[in-house]
């Protein structure tokens, strides 16, 4: 017998009848406490003799303490081996973006993640974020592109202790390929906050003044020279609000009782004129969204009821055009109304215009689109109507699939939207350029849809679009 164990009337018959006894693998904390007791001296306050089984029961023999120091670095190693996968990433590498973005890149917005990030269409991926003010705080994130891609303006409110303290505002100026921050232009603490921050500010035709609008409820314009980085002036704009490029030295706003405000700036930033027009919409019968878009000079607002007025600011003041409307006799018998946080969406060179439709009653505005109706702004027809995928079935399809379960993501992607209701999208946009995509965003679930905007076809959904949208942009 070897030093150390006590003899007993047990260990002497294990040990006559060991040729016919099996012996089982001892686990867990007894593994651990036989180890440090075999390799601890057998002496001293801390040796205490193992204790062994019942007589009834089994176990191994005894090792050696060689042999244990064998099966430890065995298990180390074969655990080394397990754990073995993808290397990490280089951490601190700086890459830069193109020169010129993508023709399918676009911005999304996020309040929660409190960031506006960069996706390529084509590749379904996330290319970069901007973080936007204090975490936590604030609706509006809404980036402005420079005419020559070279860099981003970005209105941002900071707080000196997280979500309190003393605030500022400020227009942060990125490098448009490293989206590194290259200068900071402090504005009045006065931006206003809201969601989904459609028109929330905008960048003159000529991209040199960025107009920010304030709201505390006092309304006015902050105007911001951006190339020579200073705060020029805030220009007071009672009872009109929000914000639209409208020329290299104009912007225009929308009035409280219908009218439009044309704002004119001289090569300061100073106002020079500010001229209330005429009402061009009733806001008592039926007043127009916020989400307008523009193709060329014309400006396209569109009311609650679908009715389309546009705007041309190619002028010193705006001209007001022929309404027309996009639901027919038959649709606004099925309710079929224009809604969502942002319901529209143009293609300049080919004329179509995308309204996003949903089947409801009065005053639902903002309820998520099932349908994309398209219409040829030259005619004024509509031309195609693109169903909306299901978010939901979606979304659980690409959980399915990228936990390694394609089948089962395939079946759901057939079965889930014959039986789950389709909440629909809050959100299109659509590229410029010769062969554009249709962009759609929905909130809950987080999804994101890739669509031929000529086609409607589905051409893919992006993964991790992130977890509350807000707003899409086309840099």
């Amino acid at each position: 017998m070897k030093p150390g164990w006590r003899s007993t009337r047990w260990t002497r018959r294990l040990k006559r009848s060991s040729k016919s006894i099996s012996w089982p693998r001892v686990t867990g904390m007894r593994l651990v406490t036989t180890i440090m007791v075999r390799l601890l001296p057998r002496s001293g306050p801390w040796y205490r003799a193992p204790r062994f089984l019942h007589p009834d029961a089994t176990m191994r023999p005894p090792r050696t303490r060689r042999a244990w120091l064998r099966a430890i670095l065995l298990c180390l190693a074969a655990s080394g081996v397990a754990g073995a996968g993808p290397q990490p990433e280089t951490v601190g590498k700086v890459v830069a973006l193109p020169a010129r973005p993508g023709p399918h890149w676009f911005w999304l917005s996020d309040i929660l993640l409190h960031r506006t990030a960069l996706f390529d269409a084509d590749a379904g991926e996330l290319l970069a974020t901007l973080s936007s003010g204090s975490g936590g705080v604030g609706f509006v994130i809404a980036p402005l592109f420079a005419p020559d891609h070279r860099e981003v303006y970005l209105a941002e409110t900071y707080y000196s202790r997280g979500v309190r303290g003393e605030r500022t505002d400020v227009v942060t100026v990125y490098d448009a390929a490293t989206l590194q921050p290259l200068d900071e232009i402090g504005i009045p603490p006065r931006r206003a906050e809201y969601f989904p921050g459609n028109a929330a500010n905008a960048l003159s035709d000529d991209g040199r003044f960025a107009a920010v609008f304030n709201l505390t409820p006092v309304t006015s314009l902050s105007i911001v020279d951006v190339k020579s980085r200073r705060f020029t002036t805030e220009v007071s704009t009672p009872g009109c609000s929000l914000v639209y490029a409208a020329g290299p030295r104009r912007f225009l706003m929308l009035c409280a009782n219908g009218a439009a405000l044309t704002v004119a700036l001289d090569d300061t930033g100073h106002e020079t004129r500010v001229e209330r027009s005429e009402p061009f919409f009733d806001p008592q019968k039926d007043p127009v969204t916020e989400k307008a878009v523009r193709r060329g000079s014309e400006w396209l607002f569109v009311s609650f009821e679908g009715v389309v007025h546009p705007v041309d600011v190619a002028g010193d003041t705006p001209r007001f055009g022929e309404t027309w409307s996009l639901v027919g006799d038959a649709d606004r018998r099925a309710a079929w109304r224009v809604g969502g946080g942002q319901h529209l969406a143009v293609h300049a060179a080919s004329g179509r215009l995308y309204a996003l439709m949903h089947q409801g009653g009065p005053d639902t505005h903002k309820e998520a689109g099932t349908e994309v109706w398209v219409y040829d702004l030259a005619t004024r027809r509509r031309v195609q109507r693109i169903p909306v995928p299901n978010p939901l079935a979606g979304f659980v399809g690409q959980q399915l699939a990228a936990s390694g379960r394609g089948r089962m993501a395939r079946f759901t992607g057939w079965f889930l939207p014959k039986v789950l209701p389709n909440p629909g999208v809050e959100r299109i946009l659509v590229t410029q350029d010769d062969h554009p995509v249709l962009v759609m965003s929905a909130s809950l679930p987080p999804t994101l849809t890739i669509h031929d905007a000529m086609t409607g076809a589905v051409v893919r959904q992006v993964s991790e679009p992130g977890l509350a949208a807000s707003l899409l942009f086309a840099p």
